[in-house]
């Protein structure tokens, strides 16, 4: 596993409940700011083995990016369950529910 791939493991897993991250906001905390499909790559391929909290995870609009209708209607029920709102759009006000970790950088390596 590579180090960026263990910090954004780390990241999403600090996502509390009730909050949403965005795949660039995970990929910025966890100090590659550029690789947001990379972040999807490892939620894709990694989610079920690491337990990680895929479902708080949505695109920059504040919406589901998934494309398969059950995976997307489950993820909505999962975080309509923690409390958050979906928009007559099908968008999440991220204002009110996206997750700034306090410390960032927490999550990026140490300085050499």
């Amino acid at each position: 596993m590579t180090p960026f791939t263990a910090r954004v493991i780390t990241v999403i897993r600090s996502i509390p409940e009730g909050k949403v991250m965005t795949y660039g906001g995970i990929a910025r905390a966890a100090g590659s700011p550029r690789a947001a499909r990379q972040v999807v790559r490892i939620l894709h391929s990694m989610s079920r083995k690491h337990k990680l909290p895929w479902h708080r995870v949505v695109n920059a609009q504040g919406r589901i990016a998934l494309a398969e209708d059950e995976a997307a209607s489950l993820q909505r029920l999962y975080l309509q369950s923690e409390g958050i709102v979906f928009d007559s759009e099908g968008a999440i006000d991220l204002r009110s529910y996206l997750y700034l970790p306090e410390r960032p950088e927490d999550f990026l390596p140490p300085p050499e």
